[in-house]
């Protein structure tokens, strides 16, 4: 994962009439295959920034924008819109909102077919999509008449049969129940893992994101206030506390050990590593009584 894919040079951005600017002066870059997570509290940018990253800002958001992003070496600036949607894709956190069509297969081609990609290779591609994530033999359904889960799915081969090299999902689960959580984040799995595709996301769902993700970005105010592994970032109090993060609560439990002076030979983040470490100390002070 050495290959920087999308590089953010002091970017900001206010949106019109705004009395301030929604993100201050961001800088960060994301290598081929990584899987990054956007996290801060309400209001900290975060939408803005994945507007910003999918080339809407500048093209069809209206502001003032200052600075670079860089998408597979396509400056957003000097590149159009569809000439960065062959590269990068974007799902929003409403299922509802990204329906177009009244069957599955059309819905899924529906973008590529605005591309003008060959129909050959946007059935090619849709045909890959739906098995992607999960939806073959659905193609003749109403995907109105889906549940939560699978329409958000139907959203990603969407995106996917674009065959972008970035997928940035806006907190693609905050209207699903925990099975279409689960569905979602299975997909954004095999994508990283099968497919080396490169996974921006912005969620809370902490449980999850220490199961994924490489590395977390904070976002507070406009601003990043920290870009680091899930372990650091969710070990930090003081981060934590400043953008009001959720975090796993293996990790709660480890920063209150910790706190209370109890040394930690690793800090947990996942369920099975929570199991491991208390475990261990567990033995410890058994061994001292």
């Amino acid at each position: 994962m050495d290959e920087i894919i999308l590089d953010v040079f002091d970017a900001s951005f206010r949106y019109p009439n705004a009395p301030a600017y929604s993100l201050k002066h961001i800088n960060f870059q994301v290598r081929k295959g990584e899987f990054l997570v956007i996290m801060g509290e309400n209001g900290a940018g975060k939408t803005t920034l994945c507007k910003m990253l999918s080339g809407i800002i500048p093209h069809s958001q209206e502001g003032v924008y200052f600075g670079d992003v860089t998408i597979c070496g396509l400056n957003s600036k000097e590149h159009t819109l569809p000439e960065l949607c062959q590269h990068i894709g974007i799902v929003l956190d409403d299922p509802e909102s990204q329906i177009f069509t009244t069957e599955v297969l059309d819905e899924v081609a529906f973008g590529a077919e605005n591309l003008e990609i060959p129909t050959d290779e946007i059935q090619r591609n849709a045909d890959w999509a739906l098995q992607v994530v999960r939806m073959a033999g659905y193609e003749e359904k109403d995907p109105t008449r889906l549940s939560g889960g699978q329409k958000q799915r139907v959203a990603i081969a969407s995106a996917l049969t674009m065959q972008p090299e970035i997928l940035i999902l806006d907190e693609p689960t905050s209207q699903l129940d925990p099975i279409g959580t689960i569905e979602v984040f299975q997909v954004v799995r095999e994508l990283k893992e099968k497919y080396n595709m490169t996974i921006i996301m912005v969620t809370h769902k902490s449980e999850e994101i220490a199961q994924f993700a490489d590395r977390v970005l904070v976002l507070h105010e406009g601003e990043v206030l920290a870009m680091d592994t899930p372990q650091r970032i969710f070990r930090n109090k003081e981060i934590v506390d400043k953008a009001w993060l959720a975090v796993p609560q293996v990790s709660m439990v480890a920063v209150e050990l910790e706190q209370s002076g109890i040394p930690l030979d690793a800090f947990p983040v996942r369920l099975e590593e929570g199991v491991e470490v208390f475990s261990a100390l567990l033995q410890e002070t058994e061994a001292r009584i």
